[in-house]
């Protein structure tokens, strides 16, 4: 009963938005004045929505995602295997409602991940991904909930030494490119090697972005979604332009596999996942070998941050040099 006789008077208890709504306790001393507060009360109701219970959300983490590639997912670089991947994860854990998804539910995912042998690195970038779910939906106003990796820090992955080429060991691979079926495997090769490109920004080159006057690459489509122009020299620009149909269009072939070929030839052992990779590993650390600027570099490899370009500067030869001079020890025996 909302309005009841009491000893102390008579006691309002309502809650005007149902079940789970706000609840109101009030004692008047009279009847009327306890009527008169349960009618201005239920008129709140209508004036503030938010005294009713919110609806449960019952879409499950696959609807999210969905709803996030969707509205902003889809316009990635990587837009289709991103999006195959969280819905993977989403059928791995039993899709369940969104709002019963935690933190333990992802760490629990972890664990299991990585007892099957997934890669730290995999790992954190599903939760990275997952998080940006969450944390964009919210932006867009489509999820009212928290974000339940917020909190959730990511698993340290041991940084791996990049592997680079010596010059003899480039001399081998472009003699093997060279000899290569495909002759464009030797110009892709050349270009990552001048320009410290992505294989894919080198192989994905069109006649257009190609410069004699002056003689650069323009790289478009990148991963950082940035243009970059490199300069390159001219005879490097210049044969592989002549050698080219006088027509717009791509300038090579696809020829990874052929450039595949080609290490294995050379008898070059390259770490895991460093295939193509190492061209770009091996521009960037003779370029700082050879004296050049960290912060050149960072623009020439289109890094967004330095912390990645840092990863070579321990190979320039005044790295850290004041070390020499300016330790106590040293610094004890001037005195």
């Amino acid at each position: 009963m909302a309005i009841k006789k009491t000893e102390a008077g008579w006691q309002v208890d309502i809650q005007p938005g149902g079940r789970g709504g706000k609840r109101f306790r009030k004692k008047f001393p009279t009847k009327v004045e306890a009527l008169q507060f349960e009618r201005f009360i239920q008129g709140k109701i209508i004036q503030q929505p938010e005294w009713r219970p919110e609806k449960p959300d019952k879409r499950p983490l696959s609807d999210l995602v969905k709803l996030w590639f969707d509205h902003h997912g889809i316009g990635l670089k990587s837009a289709g295997d991103t999006y195959k991947r969280l819905t993977a994860l989403c059928n791995y854990i039993g899709d369940p409602p969104a709002t019963a998804f935690t933190s333990e539910t992802f760490v629990e995912y972890r664990s299991r991940r990585l007892a099957e042998g997934t890669k730290v690195a995999t790992l954190n970038r599903e939760q990275a991904t997952l998080s940006a779910v969450f944390s964009e939906l919210s932006r867009i106003g489509k999820w009212s909930g928290r974000n339940p990796l917020a909190k959730v820090r990511k698993l340290r992955v041991d940084e791996r030494e990049l592997s680079y080429l010596t010059l003899e060991q480039i001399g081998l691979l472009l003699d093997e490119c060279r000899a290569s079926t495909n002759p464009d495997t030797y110009h892709v090769v050349r270009i990552c090697l001048a320009t410290g490109c992505r294989w894919s920004e080198g192989e994905g080159l069109h006649v257009r972005d190609m410069s004699r006057d002056p003689s650069a690459v323009t790289f478009r489509g990148t991963k950082s979604g940035r243009v970059r122009v490199i300069p390159v020299a001219l005879p490097l620009v210049e044969e592989i332009l002549d050698s080219r149909p006088k027509k717009a269009g791509s300038l090579f072939r696809s020829c990874y596999s052929a450039f595949r070929e080609a290490v294995e030839r050379s008898g070059i052992k390259l770490p895991e996942g460093q295939m193509s990779h190492v061209l770009r590993h091996t521009f960037a650390s003779h370029f700082m070998m050879n004296g050049g600027n960290i912060l050149a570099l960072q623009r020439i490899l289109g890094h967004a941050n330095l912390t990645m370009t840092m990863r070579y500067a321990h190979l320039a030869p005044d790295h850290l040099r004041e070390v020499l001079e300016l330790n106590p020890l040293t610094r004890l025996t001037l005195r």
